[in-house]
This record gives structure tokens, sequence and C-alpha cells, in this order.
């Protein structure tokens, strides 16, 4: 099935960016007219300009072009009606599937894992970020680096000499390789660093946001602590883990992270390289999951970013559901049922700023619930430092008994000391 064609490029003449894109349904898998528009939102993304999309049932995969002979005939004539940049399919290709595409269609193609490696190529500002994506596009380039050099394969050397396409390609590949031990280094090395910032943080309560890409997880960000994280309505647009600590109407040190958004058929070289970055939602004893209530698909990315978030082992951490852009939910039918189904969940607007003091409460509460416990007795005769250990810990209950007061507390634990001398009757500091 194909929509959206475009007129004849040749009355306008050829847009070096422009894409076809190729989507699937197959029984069983994702995908579909749902998956193709957020294909569609990443080739937007990545700077592309769809200009026909094909949406094609497949019941088995070829092993040599991935879809059938037919659809590859009808794709070939739409390049060559549209001369594209790029034809993108929304399924991952072998590299032996992607050379014969492009033999097969005449121009570049791409599936949706270089797609975003590409997006995050483009939105990798840090030293950290740009490390982590250079390590995953070559790792992904690796074994599709035969294409490049098929033009030589007829070139023949001398007697006792090897192809000259087929050295080149060893060449590289001997390259690739050493530059990828060498950003594996260099992000252990990171790594290092950042648990050395990590292990500085564990004495704070940390929290980490997590969702799907474009849910608002920044701006909620920027709410709650007055940060200036980067905002764009864009896929990816934030990339690299931002800390910084809660600042509004926040009586506790509480630290948010910012993480990387996640996708679906997200690129497993991708996550293994963003692994110090994606550390901070397994350190994180808090993770906000943000939904955006408005997306026509928002259950499916919830499931999407669930499954991530155990493969990432933070699937036992406590979590808060936030429903996000409530104000951009057209059916009030939709909103209706997302809070009969998830009646513990909080729902937010960050565009109108309504909710979020429901949330802050609830971060106050898991803050509170996390706090080591301590059951103790007050003698009546040092009741006046009642009010001092208010001031150094959370009072749960009192309980007046005719042996003293019973105290039911939490404890801040840079506090600790303090109330240590005042339980054992000691006023001073």
């Amino acid at each position: 099935m194909i929509s959206n064609p475009q007129t004849s490029p040749t009355a306008t003449g050829t847009d070096s960016r422009k894409a076809i894109l190729v989507g699937t349904t197959r029984p069983g898998s994702p995908g579909g007219e749902a998956s193709l528009d957020e294909l569609e939102g990443l080739a937007t993304t990545a700077g592309y300009r769809p200009v026909a999309r094909y949406l094609q049932p497949l019941h088995t995969v070829n092993p040599k072009t991935f879809i059938g002979s037919g659809k590859v005939r009808e794709l070939a004539e739409a390049a060559a009606w549209h001369h594209p940049e790029v034809v993108i399919f929304d399924e991952a290709l072998s590299p032996a599937q992607n050379k014969h595409l492009e033999n097969a269609l005449g121009c570049r193609v791409m599936d949706r894992q270089g797609l975003i490696l590409e997006i995050f190529s483009d939105h990798a500002r840090t030293r950290e970020a740009r490390t982590q994506v250079e390590l995953a596009r070559l790792k992904y380039a690796l074994p599709r680096l035969t294409r490049m050099w098929g033009h030589l394969s007829r070139q023949r050397g001398g007697i006792g000499l090897r192809e000259v396409g087929e050295k080149q390609l060893q060449l590289d590949k001997r390259m690739i390789r050493d530059q990828i031990h060498k950003l594996e280094k260099q992000l252990e090395r990171i790594d290092r660093e950042r648990q050395v910032q990590r292990r500085s943080r564990r004495r704070a309560f940390q929290v980490a946001l997590v969702g799907y890409t474009n849910v608002g997880k920044s701006t909620l960000m920027n709410l709650l602590t007055e940060a200036e994280t980067r905002v764009e309505n864009k896929l990816f647009a934030t990339l690299d883990a931002t800390v910084r600590k809660v600042k509004k109407n926040f009586p506790y040190p509480i630290l948010l992270a910012d993480t990387v958004g996640l996708i679906d058929k997200l690129p497993h070289d991708l996550v293994a390289s963003f692994k110090s970055t994606l550390d901070e939602v397994r350190d994180a004893k808090l993770l906000l999951h943000v939904v955006d209530l408005s997306h026509p698909d928002y259950q499916k990315q919830m499931e999407t970013a669930e499954r991530l978030i155990a493969e990432l082992g933070a699937d036992r951490t406590e979590r808060i559901l936030v429903f996000n852009k409530i104000d951009r939910v057209k059916d009030p039918a939709v909103l209706d049922q997302a809070c009969r189904r998830w009646p513990e969940a909080v729902f937010i607007s960050c565009r109108e700023k309504t909710g979020l003091d429901r949330l802050r409460q609830a971060i106050v509460s898991a803050y509170e619930k996390h706090l080591p416990r301590l059951r103790t007795r007050l003698p009546y005769e040092r009741a006046q430092v009642l009010p001092e250990i208010r001031k150094n810990a959370l009072v749960v209950a009192e309980d007046y008994r005719p042996e003293g007061i019973d105290l039911d507390l939490r404890i801040f634990p840079e506090r600790r000391s303090r109330l240590e001398h005042l339980l054992n009757g000691h006023a001073g500091k």
C-alpha cells in the first residue's frame, strides 16, 4: 500500500533530502501505520522530507531483499520517479539485504536503526555523547562495509596479489576495529568518572525521568529544578543525562536526572554504548515514568518504555506514573479511562503547569518512605527536646503512654548525628 505520493520531481528538480519510507505489517510483530508515522517523525528529525510511504503486509521475510520481489520492483519505480536520497525501512535489515536493495533501487537504503544512529550523531553535544554515538555507529557500520568496496571487486592486482577491493576492505575493517577498541577504552574512563560522581551523590535521594522520546521529560525537568535543559519538539532532542537539584517547594535534598528518551526498536549497540548515561536510571531510587497521554498510541509507548526499563535492570525500582500533556487530550473519555485504570498516577500539563503540586507531594512521600525508620521512647522528663527532634527527623507517629512518649521516626541521613545526640540526652550539636 502506498500513501501520500507526490508530484513528479521533473517539474521542480531533485531534492537531495527526499526519502521514501517503507513499513511492514506482520502477524505478532509491532508495525503498521502508527510505526510508520513514528518513522516519518524520525526521518523529519534527521532532516529528510518523506515524499512517499509504503506499508507492506509481510508473512515471510525474503532473506535477500526482506520484502518480496514485486514490492522491490514497485519501490524501484518510485525511486526512479522521486529521485530520493534514501529509502528508509522501518525494520532492521541485514548487511546483505541492505546491499541487494541498494543495487535494485539505485539509491541509498537505510533501516530504522541506521536512521536513529544518524539522529543521535547529529544531536550529540558533549564528549561523552559523541563517544557513545560514534562507538555504536562503527559497530553498526562494520558488517556493512562490504558493499562500499564492491566496485573494486573486478580490479585485479599482479600475480600473487589479492583483489584491490578485498585488500582495502580488510584494511578498513582493521581500522574500524582499532577505533572501536579505542572508543571502548575512552568510555570505560568516562564510566569510571561517572561512577565517582554517582558515589558522591548517593546520600541524596536520586530520581530519574524515564519515558518514550518526546513526552516532555526535559520540560518537566526545567519546571522542577529551574534548569535550562534543551527543550525541542523533536525526537531525541536530549541525549546527555542532566542531573540537577530539585529546588521548587521541596523540603528535602532530591536530585533529578533527565535521561535519553526511549523508543521502539532501539539499536542494541546504542543501548550498550549509552551504559554510563543509562546508569542514572539503574542507580535511581525512584523513577518518574512520563507518558504523553495525548499520543494516540500512548499505551504502546508505555509498554515499550517498561520493557526497556526492565532490560536496563530497573524494573523493580519504585516508580510514579506521570501522564503529561493532558491539556492536549481531545477526547475526555481517554482521560477518564486513564484515571480509572491508573488511579495512583499523577496527571499533569507542563505547558499549563497544572498537577505539579501533586507530583511534588508524590515525590516527597516516596522520599519519606525511603528514610531509615527508628522507634524510640522519650521519657517525659526530657519532653522539652521534642521540638528539636521534630526539626531533625520526620515524626510519623507519637503515642503518649504512662511510661513516656513512643516515637515512630524517619531519620534524615544528614541529621543522624544530631538526632542521636538528642535521643541520648545531649543538648549540644
